[in-house]
């Protein structure tokens, strides 16, 4: 199953993902980790693993809610987001564990 852009890539290497996170924390974009089911994963709403991390700047702070979302919930699929606020809309959603 593909998923976005990414996903037709071969899977990033963990400093591969460090460097699309410090892309997103770069540009200013608010990080966010979402999850779901893999049979749900297609629908354009995935549920939300906390809040966003509104102003968060630290690459290892944004894995670490990503690696806690996947510990909490093995079985789905977890993704980034990057939220661009100057233009209200994803700047960057990737795909980060797989189920």
């Amino acid at each position: 199953m593909k998923y976005g852009t990414f996903s037709y890539l071969p899977e990033m290497t963990p400093q591969q993902l460090r460097r699309q996170i410090d892309y997103i924390v770069a540009r200013g974009w608010t990080a966010a980790i979402e999850h779901a089911d893999p049979a749900q994963a297609t629908h354009t709403y995935w549920q939300m693993w906390k809040l966003p991390l509104f102003g968060e700047k630290s690459v290892e702070r944004i894995l670490a809610e990503a690696e806690a979302c996947r510990r909490a919930h093995p079985a789905h699929q977890v993704r980034l987001i990057g939220y661009d606020s100057l233009r209200q809309t994803q700047g960057a959603a990737l795909v980060v564990f797989h189920a």
